[in-house]
């Protein structure tokens, strides 16, 4: 009898653009503004399972400019990737979804929220690297300290 293969296994099955928005609320009145907008950038990651050994990992960027109160401009877009991971330990597989699987996702997000940004109109926004093992690693943190504390 054949022995089952435990090789570890990890491949990309896909990477994709899931959902891309852009809005300019006040156009045209705010751009003929000279002032230079503040501009917020707020990130995340999602990961769920499909079917056994698949997951969809999401990385989604928040653009908000505004000047003053007024929105210039906000582009929200969610970049996936599906990935088939097999026979890893279970302690590595949080890592390899929350650190691996948005580092090969986010230069695909950083690209379309440029693209989409500067074929409105305006210069484009390039997202800054970012250092996914430092944020998986500030999530687990906080994980753990919302989690309740039993004192005896």
């Amino acid at each position: 009898m054949a022995e089952a293969n435990l090789e570890p296994v990890f491949q990309i099955q896909r990477v994709y653009l899931k959902d891309v928005s852009l809005e300019q609320p006040n156009s045209p009145e705010i751009l003929m503004q000279q002032e230079q907008p503040s501009v917020d950038i707020q990130l995340g990651v999602e990961t769920k399972p499909v079917v056994e050994g698949i997951f969809e990992v999401t990385v989604t960027a928040t653009v908000h400019t505004k000047i003053q109160d007024k929105t210039v401009f906000m582009v929200e877009a969610k970049q996936a990737g599906i990935f088939e991971v097999r026979n890893i330990d279970p302690e590595q597989l949080g890592s390899i979804l929350g650190i691996a699987c948005p580092q090969i996702v986010y230069p695909y997000l950083r690209g379309n929220v440029a693209d989409m940004i500067q074929r409105a109109g305006f210069p484009p926004v390039h997202l800054a690297e970012i250092n996914f093992q430092a944020m998986y690693q500030q999530q687990a943190e906080d994980a753990s300290q919302a989690a309740p504390q039993i004192i005896v």
